[in-house]
Parts: structure tokens; sequence; C-alpha cells
């Protein structure tokens, strides 16, 4: 059996990981307060660095523990800013065997049984460097008890005992452990600098790629060092001969830039079928959905920004003709259009990401963006209500009613039924007399209708309502007229029902002739006088207009509004306690 041989390659990350404080990048304001640090000899006990992935948070400690562990190429050097890398402790730790060195995961070591290792680690010398360094990478990830455990090490070590911690969660760190650390924040890498050490890398190792193709990896990163490097590694073995933006956007199954700022124009003139053209057209050639609506918010966001801030245009890794398109059309977007599309677009992400068929879903929310594009805001459209005359006065045969309706009668979106007034209708029933006392609570045919409501009969009140025209009423007597589709024990059952109710017996007669309304028939007619008032309002004739088919849900009158408004009112106190009165 023969040893898979030993190819010597290295990725990017790890060939060119910075060895010194001077090869680190974006982080100048840490670096200055380290080598001040190290010059006047004020090295603290305990570090903790901050920041997303890939900003050199644990090279930064490697660096540190080399700084602090170097002799020097002749043996006799202290404590530096600037290790030699060619003395022993520098290579050794370097290469991650310096025994004086520990670099602890705790993600896999989160119990405090790993702390207690540590704190007795700690107390011993070292045995071959300077001074004992413990790095302490993912320190977020380390229990409640384990965090306890070593608040003690961590405030008073060693002299000869260093602890320097990296998290990307510092949120999640106690803040006993942060005020025993000096902290860094690692900043995001800006894209200048991004580009120029890409461009750098990319030289040394001979590999022509184009500008924009930098440019797209470094957006890629998102400020993350290792994440770009680890793009350019795949970029370079992506492209044969010279790598271009193609081919880079490919390999990140991007979309065209250029061809997504079509498309956003397209749904900004609700074009729906010049945009489902251009998105089918994009994932032909290999672009994701979600990519796309990802693309579509970021463009969205950048242009929103641009308004706010003009200066935002000049991004690097932004083409001179995207960074003019973006600009005429921050000039030509209400904000308010751009602020509704971002929040349907992250819905659409969100339906994009759910779906069983994402290409379905980013179809259906191009739609919505499309036909939203073009209604109107609600300013304009209230502004092109008052400016619009009002309709010319209806022609006979349609409703009567004043040229305009009742002042502050309001449409709604739930109908709102009146109270409910008299009716009548049914068959025959039994005849009695009842003592004035069981019936004086019912001195009107409502306080009647009230008492089936009390007692939950909806089928009773249901017919009372619907098919009993009131004659006359008295209390314990009532006659009225049935209309054409009432029951034929309705006045049969009403009389049992009201006797077992009230104690006392009722007379329920049936006539034919002489009834008034029903009590729904009391109710519709009530309402439609109130619709037939308010489509006479010249601000709601203009809404019929500008919006056919639309019609009126329900209606609130003034002594509706003010009902409403009583309620919702907390109630006076008179007299409220004053703590500083004497």
């Amino acid at each position: 059996m023969t040893d898979t041989p030993d190819t010597g390659y290295q990725v990017l990350a790890r060939k060119y990981r910075p060895a010194t404080f001077a090869d680190l990048i974006g982080q100048d304001a840490m670096v200055r307060t380290l080598k001040n640090a190290f010059a006047a000899d004020r090295i603290a006990q305990a570090f903790i660095m901050t920041g997303i992935r890939g900003t050199g948070k644990t090279t930064t400690a490697r660096i540190i523990a080399k700084g602090l562990n170097c002799e020097g190429p002749d043996g006799t050097g202290g404590p530096t800013t600037d290790p030699c890398g060619v003395c022993e402790p520098c290579q050794r730790i370097a290469e991650g065997r310096f025994i004086d060195v520990l670099e602890i995961d705790a993600a896999s070591s989160t119990g405090v049984d790993s702390i207690r290792e540590i704190n007795r680690m700690a107390a011993g010398k070292p045995t071959a460097g300077r001074f004992k360094i413990f790095i302490i990478d993912e320190v977020h990830m380390l229990s409640t008890s384990a965090f306890n455990a070593m608040l003690k090490t961590l405030e008073e070590p060693q002299p000869h005992t260093k602890f320097i911690l990296a998290t990307t969660e510092i949120r999640k760190v106690p803040v006993t452990v942060l005020s025993r650390c000096q902290r860094f924040d690692l900043r995001r890498i800006e894209p200048e600098v991004m580009i120029a050490h890409l461009r750098g890398i990319a030289t040394l190792e001979n590999a022509a790629i184009a500008d924009d193709a930098l440019a797209l990896i470094t957006r890629a990163a998102e400020g993350s060092v290792r994440d770009a490097m680890s793009l350019l590694d795949q970029a370079i073995s992506h492209g044969a001969g010279e790598t271009t933006a193609d081919q880079v956007r490919a390999m990140l199954g991007l979309a065209d830039r250029g061809r997504v700022l079509d498309l956003f124009n397209m749904i900004m003139l609700g074009d729906a079928a010049g945009a489902l053209n251009e998105l089918s057209a994009q994932y032909a050639d290999g672009a994701d959905p979600m990519a796309v609506l990802r693309d579509l918010a970021e463009i969205t966001h950048w242009i929103s920004v641009i308004q706010i801030t003009p200066d935002a245009a000049d991004d690097p890794t932004i083409g001179p003709d995207e960074r003019a398109r973006g600009q005429h059309m921050a000039e030509k977007l209400p904000m308010r259009v751009l602020t509704r599309t971002w929040q349907m677009l992250l819905k659409a992400l969100e339906e994009v990401a759910a779906a069983p068929n994402a290409m379905m879903a980013a179809e259906m929310a191009i739609i919505r963006l499309t036909h939203v594009s073009t209604l109107p805001a609600p300013e304009d459209l209230v502004r092109l209500l008052q400016d619009t005359p009002p309709p010319t006065a209806p022609g006979p045969g349609t409703s009567g009613g004043p040229a305009s309706a009742p002042s502050g009668v309001t449409a709604y979106s739930s109908p709102r039924a009146s109270g409910p007034t008299g009716g009548g209708g049914g068959p025959v029933a039994a005849l009695a007399q009842a003592p004035e006392s069981a019936l004086s609570q019912f001195t009107t045919f409502p306080a009647v209708i009230a008492l089936i409501r009390t007692n939950r009969d909806v089928k009773l009140l249901v017919e009372v309502e619907t098919c009993l025209r009131l004659v006359s009423y008295v209390p314990g007597r009532i006659e009225f007229e049935p209309t054409p589709d009432a029951p034929a024990d309705l006045a049969a059952r009403l009389g049992s029902r009201l006797q077992a109710w009230t104690g006392a017996r009722w007379a329920v007669s049936v006539t034919g002739k002489g009834g008034g309304a029903t009590i729904a028939e009391t109710r519709d007619a009530e309402r439609l006088k109130l619709e037939a008032e308010a489509k006479q309002h010249p601000l709601v004739q203009a809404v019929m207009t500008a919006f056919p088919g639309a019609r009126i849900t329900g209606i609130k009158t003034p002594e509706d509004l003010a009902r409403d408004a009583a309620q919702a009112a907390l109630p006076e106190v008179e007299d409220e306690w004053d703590p500083f009165e004497e």
C-alpha cells in the first residue's frame, strides 16, 4: 500500500495568513493599541477579540502569542509586536505545536471540567517559552458554570500566564468576563482594502483575474478576509486563463447585476410580462431564484440609501454603468415606492425559502411587485379624489336623498346593524290573562325581542324578526300578520315560550292584514337609507368612480362614533392622590 503523495499545496487562506501585525489589514486601531501596549510594557493579562467570521481574531491571537514568546534571530529578544518568525517559538507557534501556547475550541469543551483543567495548567510555569498562553476560540459556547469557574484565574492569573479569548457572539459572554479582559472589536474589511489585498494575492499567485470579478468576490465575502480568500482560490481554479466576472458570477450562482437592474426597472414600470421573461431567462442561464430576489432587495436598499446619502453611489464594488443607472433611479423613484418594494421582497424571500418550487414562488412575487408598482399612493389618491369634480346628479329612478351625506357618516369594513324595532308573523295560539306585575317589564315589543335574545332561542328570534308583521301590542297580548313564508306554528310556539319565561299567560293572535314591516325589513330599510345618503356624498361618488365595483360595507353615524368613543374613554378620576400635597 503506497502513501498518498504530498502535493505541498496550501489553500490561499492559510498560505497568506498574516504572520505579523504589519500583515493585518483593516484593523489599524487594534494594531496601534497593541503596539503601544507592548512598547510601554502594559500588556493586559487577558484579551478578548470579537467580530464577524474571517476578520482575524484567531490570527491576531497567534501573533500576540508569537510576540510575547519571540526570542529574536539571535535568541536574545524580548516581547515585540514584530515577531521574527525564525526563532523556535515563532516557528512552533505558527505550526501549532508550541507546548506553552494552547488553543482550545470552546465549542467542543463547553463544560466546567475543561476549565478546571485549564486553571490547573495556568498555575504551572511555562516549559519552553516566556509566557504560557491560552487561546480560547468561540468562548461564548462555554456553559455558565464554566464561565464562573474561570473568573478568578482570569482576573488574577500568574504573571507568566495570558488569556486570549475570541468570539463572534460577544453578547453571549457574561459581563463579569468582559470586565476582566481588554476588548478589541475587529471591523469588517472595507471593499477598497479587500480588492487591493485580493489583487496583491492574485499577483503573487500569477493568476489573471478581472477587476469586476474581484469586485464580485468582495461583495460576496461581506467583509470577511477568509471568505474572500476562499472564493479567490475557487475562482482561480474555475477560470482557465483569465478569470472573468461572468465565470465568478456563474460560480457563485449570481445573476448579472446589469440584468437584475433591467428586471428591477421592468418591475417599477409595471411590465409584468417583460419581468417574467427576464426572470425566466436568468433562471435558464443558471441564476438561483432566491439569489435574484436577494439581488433585487440589495438594489432596492442601495437606491434608497443613495436618495438619502448620494455618496453611497461611490461603491468600488459597483461598475460605473450600474452606478449611473442607480443614481438615475434614485432621482426618479419615490421613497415610499422603494420602502414598499423592500417590505414585499422580504416577504417574498420567506415564501421562496418555504415553497416546494422556488421558481414558481419567485414568479408570483414578481407578479405582485409589478401589480403594486402601478397603484397610486394613498396621499395621491386622496388628492385625486379631492380634485375630481363630483359626478352628475343621479337620474330619475335612482334612490333619492340629499346631495351630501350627513356630517360624520363613515364607511368601514364590517357591516353594523342598527337596533331592532317592531315587527310580526305566524298562526293562532293561546289566549290568557296574566297579572300586571308579571308583565310590567314588557311594556314594548322590543322588550319581548330582548327576552327572546336573552334566552338564546336563535330559531324563534330569527322567525320573529323576519316573519312577524306586528299589528298591535300590549303587555300579555300580541296580534300580528304573518309573512307568506312564516311557520304555521309560530304563534303557538311564541305564546308557549313567553309563558315559560315570564310565568304569565300570553295571548298571541294572527290576523290577515294591517301588519307593519318586519324587524328585518325595518333594519334593512334604515341601512339602505344611510347607504343612499352616503352615495350622494361627492367624496364617496369619486371613490366609486375611481374604483368600479366598490361597495359600501358599513356605515357609522355620528351617534355610533360618539358611543364608541364613550366606551373607549378612560373613566374620570375625581380625587386623584397627589404624593406632594400636604
